[in-house]
């Protein structure tokens, strides 16, 4: 067996040309564009290679972008004031501090100061709640192009087993959260899963792994997964993206579980391009949001 390859650069072309349009409609409705401020922190190659990508990805889909750098000694206090700043600028519906930040800064009192409703990568607590709750305002981006991908590609989760390596409040526990809701953004067959999650600290955790229908990977920890922890018919996911001397590779040992899985997201070219497809659709959301309390 030779798993079909995913093609998550396909989709999310896809899904930023929806994005486009979508785009055009509200900006001849209301002779405003949505826009995006990214703050960046410091000088670290690969957040300004990301950022530079977000910044092209809004250019065509017709979003306005901002784009802060600071310092890498920035304090917290600094890097706190710029964001009650953006908050309260209303010519600025999303708002994104690119992670890691530099480690003297305070992560989650920036991440908790961000606007619930500019919050585009669904980090505050509000809309991780909400989200819980399966009424989501926004959904965090690469679990959300996750949920894309597999909609999109005709693989259902409703009734199977997935697995998710990795506890991660950026991708995996959204996607556990979102994988267990009776319905979700592709509807109710691409939710109704029976989920574990494991990690760390889980002991024999091949044996867990090989159970999967779906097994979802996001560890960071190049080529972790090997073909002895896949179940022979799996659809893999591999959300992972770790620098190998001069090359990217995820956290799955792509060329060896191609051999028994059904499917597979390779890396690049997988899951990584979905991301920024989905931020683009969440400030657009927000900007929707955004008119609605200008009416209300």
């Amino acid at each position: 067996m030779t798993a079909r390859v995913l093609d998550g650069k396909a989709i999310a072309l896809q899904i930023r040309h929806e994005v486009q349009l979508e785009v055009a409609k509200v900006i001849e409705a209301t002779g405003k564009a949505p826009c995006l401020a990214a703050v960046l922190v410091g000088d670290d190659p690969a957040s300004q290679v990301y950022v530079r990508n977000k910044e092209m990805a809004c250019h065509k889909a017709g979003i306005g972008s901002q784009l802060f750098r600071l310092p890498a000694e920035t304090t917290t206090e600094q890097l706190l004031s710029l964001v009650e700043q953006l908050n309260n600028d209303p010519s600025v519906h999303g708002i994104l501090v690119q992670l890691p930040l530099p480690k003297h800064i305070d992560e989650r009192r920036v991440l908790d100061c961000v606007a619930p409703h500019k919050d585009v990568d669904a980090f505050a607590p509000e809309n991780v709640g909400l989200m819980s709750q399966g009424r989501p305002r926004y959904l965090p981006c690469t679990p959300h192009g996750v949920m894309q991908l597999l909609h999109r590609e005709g693989i259902e989760t409703a009734g199977k087993e997935v697995v998710v390596i990795g506890r991660s409040d950026i991708v995996g526990k959204p996607l556990v959260s979102m994988l267990l809701q009776k319905s979700g953004p592709c509807g109710e067959s691409n939710a109704n899963a029976t989920v574990t999650c494991v990690h760390s600290r889980t002991p024999n955790l091949s044996e867990v792994t090989c159970r999967a229908d779906i097994l979802i990977v996001a560890i960071g920890k190049a080529n972790f997964v090997t073909a002895g922890m896949v179940k022979p018919g799996a659809v893999v996911i591999d959300v992972g993206i770790n620098r190998s001397g001069d090359s990217i590779v995820g956290d799955v040992d792509y060329h060896a579980v191609k051999e028994v899985a059904s499917a597979i997201t390779p890396v690049p070219g997988g899951v990584g391009p979905l991301t920024i497809a989905m931020l683009l659709r969440n400030t657009l959301e927000a900007f929707r949001v955004a008119q609605l309390k200008m009416t209300t």
